[in-house]
């Protein structure tokens, strides 16, 4: 299983309007083949920072699965508008990726 994550830091108060964002786009992650599962994970805010945590986490079967998603026609579809949003947060969102070596 592969694991990808963005990580965002999202400004203060732009929290409710980022969420809105994730929940009306249509990501057509469910058509591709090897997707598990999605989820947009919200931290406690660091009001001495000016920021809210977010993550991004999807979960695939492999990470060929995960790369053919983001070399796809649904991906491109999916992030055309994320340029619109940089307002809300504080920097470039982080990546990170990670193979599962054991779990349950």
């Amino acid at each position: 299983m592969y694991f990808a994550m963005n990580r965002f830091h999202v400004a203060a108060g732009q929290e409710e309007a980022f969420e809105a964002v994730w929940k009306a786009r249509d990501s057509s992650l469910s058509e591709m083949p090897d997707f598990i599962e999605f989820h947009l994970l919200r931290g406690d805010s660091v009001p001495d920072e000016g920021y809210t945590p977010f993550i991004s986490k999807s979960v695939w079967k492999t990470k060929d699965a995960f790369v053919a998603w983001t070399k796809s026609d649904n991906f491109r579809a999916a992030h055309r508008n994320a340029g619109d949003n940089k307002a809300m947060y504080l920097g470039p969102p982080k990546f990170e990726g990670y193979t599962v070596v054991e779990g349950a």
